[in-house]
């Protein structure tokens, strides 16, 4: 009985991802938001629970990254495409760039073309999901920014707009053309050549976990100050800490 408990939590993950794309279609995006973190957090503790009950499995290993798939892989992809969308409500100018950004362009359909390129997110997590199912070298650390940690980016933006209330951090938010830029970005890092550190604790004394506890008490201190602003702050100071340490990462 006991080696369906960690497969059951990672169905919760999956059904969490499952509502989180439905309510992110509708433009609810701070439930959204809500239901993918609740997805990471079964997604965490489906690993912690395999482990403590030496379960561990080839099903297990699949069923976690197909879920992923769903709430750190699709999730953030439709969040993006929305927002691309709803950036780009409105033709800004006559000609190709009206034609571009223009919400008719497909007849029948009301989507920006533009607003498409959010699924680049979704298509680098694929790849990348299916590149960490076949390396096993990144037991104690990643290559690549973990699909979680790009969920978490991409999800910020509509919670930094809702809790925020910053007219400059809107307007930067709302720029489509920035709203690419991090599409891009996130894409690339993914599946970029750079060997990140794991949050996984070997024993909890301070001095072999130095980046670790580093990085847990600055990103609370962030949060406490800066709360979802302090999300991509986060993950710059993880991508960071991993380039100083890289040295240290496989050890």
């Amino acid at each position: 009985m006991k080696r369906h408990i960690p497969n059951f939590i990672t169905l919760l993950n999956l059904l969490s991802g499952c509502i989180a794309v439905v309510l992110a279609v509708n433009n609810h995006f701070v439930t959204a938001a809500i239901f993918m973190f609740l997805g990471i957090f079964f997604d965490f503790f489906d690993g912690f629970f395999a482990r403590k009950l030496n379960v561990s499995g080839p099903l297990g290993v699949q069923l976690d990254s197909l879920a992923d798939m769903v709430t750190s892989g699709l999730v953030p992809g439709v969040v993006m495409f929305k927002m691309l969308h709803l950036s780009l409500g409105k033709p800004v100018a006559e000609g190709s760039e009206a034609l571009w950004s223009g919400a008719n362009f497909w007849e029948g359909l009301d989507y920006a073309p533009l607003a498409f390129v959010g699924f680049l997110i979704t298509l680098s997590s694929a790849y990348r999901l299916a590149k960490f199912n076949i390396d096993e070298d990144q037991q104690s650390y990643f290559k690549g920014l973990p699909t979680p940690a790009n969920a978490l980016l991409i999800l910020s933006l509509p919670l930094i707009i809702e809790f925020q209330n910053n007219d400059l951090m809107n307007s930067l938010i709302l720029n489509p053309w920035f709203l690419v830029f991090v599409t891009l970005v996130s894409s690339y890092m993914l599946n970029a050549p750079v060997n990140l550190f794991a949050l996984k604790f070997k024993t909890y004394d301070f001095k072999s976990n130095i980046t670790r506890y580093v990085f847990l008490i600055l990103t609370i201190i962030f949060l406490i100050v800066l709360q979802f602003a302090a999300i991509p702050l986060v993950i710059i100071l993880y991508i960071l800490l991993s380039l100083l340490t890289a040295k240290n990462i496989k050890a």
